[in-house]
Formats: structure tokens, C-alpha cells, sequence
């Protein structure tokens, strides 16, 4: 399912509460499921997105790195042992606005 992201879908959110990410969970198939502070939970497919910087997500290890920075988006640091804020170029991330705004929101099956 595509989450197609309008100009009014934008409008509203920017004059709503903005969303903060809780928690990321990196699932297979290149999959991010975030929960945010409002009790949502979305997932996020980066599968047609792994390409020029994120390209290094490929490799499965390296993706299932996603953290969320001081920022509130969600990040990887592309060498662990390389202070991502003194080489700013380590880190690579997505805005938590567009995470939220593209991302599909997951349907709870609850019981009969």
C-alpha cells in the first residue's frame, strides 16, 4: 500500500501537534516500524530507497542500526567507531516529519 503524501496532508500537519518517534524497530525486508507519541504505529518501506547514501542499508546488519538521534529522526551512523558529530558525513537519517507523513499506519486486529 502506497501512503501518497498530498500538499494538504503537509498543511494539516504542520499546523497540528508534530509527531515524536518512541521507539524504531527494523524489521525484514527493509521494513522500519516506528511508534510515535501520540500511541500510532506506522510502518516505514525503504526497500525502492536503498540507493546513493542509503545505499549502504543494504547490507542487513548495517540496517537493522537504526537508532533515533538527538534530533528525533531516525538514523544510522555509517561506522560505528567514527563520532558522528565531529564527522558530520558518518550520519545519515530521515526527518521524522517525513517518516510520519509517508509511513502507513498499522491496523490492529483486535479480538471477536
Amino acid at each position: 500500500m502506497v501512503n501518497v503524501i498530498t500538499d494538504q496532508k503537509v498543511k494539516e500537519y504542520l499546523v497540528s501537534e508534530k509527531r515524536k518517534i518512541t521507539k524504531v524497530i527494523p524489521e525484514n525486508g527493509y521494513i522500519l516500524r516506528l511508534e510515535f507519541d501520540n500511541g500510532e504505529i506506522k510502518t516505514y518501506d525503504m526497500t525502492d530507497k536503498l540507493f546513493g547514501v542509503f545505499e549502504v542499508l543494504k547490507a542487513v546488519e548495517k540496517f537493522k542500526e537504526a537508532f533515533i538521534d538527538e534530533h528525533g529522526n531516525i538514523a544510522w551512523d555509517k561506522d560505528k567507531a567514527v563520532d558522528s558529530r565531529a564527522v558530520w558525513n558518518n550520519r545519515i537519517d530521515i526527518c521524522k516529519d517525513s517518516l510520519y507523513l509517508a509511513s502507513t499506519p498499522v491496523v490492529r486486529v483486535t479480538g471477536a
